[in-house]
């Protein structure tokens, strides 16, 4: 059956009431529910990925980050990173943990990448984050 016709099957199912704009009423306000769920899971500071994302809301990865670009005009990977790094920061000035413990507490499985993702997104190195971070606590 094709697409038009299967369009129209349902809306004859659904009866004179419904029409095509109101389903896609309903699909946006669905989509506009889902985007609140992922964006609650992704502030939530869980450690998820897209792949996880993707199974939890039953998308493709590729479909789940097209939604959530269209959406939010940012991307996932992205927003997923930066909330990791910002997490690594908050442990930085929070805990006595290495630089390598935050990275794996974060879900870099390799310091170095942490180490190097955490430098272009705060332009410093996370040891010399946390020691200026720390001082001006002290000062201010």
């Amino acid at each position: 059956m094709t697409r038009s016709k299967q369009s129209s099957s349902i809306e004859q199912s659904l009866g004179p009431a419904s029409s095509v704009n109101e389903g896609r009423l309903l699909t946006a306000a669905a989509q506009d529910e889902r985007l609140r769920k992922i964006l609650e899971i992704i502030e939530s500071g869980s450690l998820c990925t897209i792949g996880d994302l993707a199974l939890e809301f039953r998308l493709s990865a590729s479909h789940l980050q097209h939604l959530f670009k269209a959406q939010t005009g940012a991307r996932l990977g992205r927003r997923l990173v930066e909330q990791r790094l910002h997490r690594a920061a908050l442990l930085l000035l929070q805990s006595n943990m290495s630089v390598k413990e935050v990275a794996y507490a974060v879900g870099y499985k390799h310091p170095p990448s942490f180490v190097r993702a955490f430098e272009r997104f705060f332009e410093q190195a996370p040891g010399h984050y946390r020691q200026e971070m720390l001082m001006e606590r002290r000062i201010g």
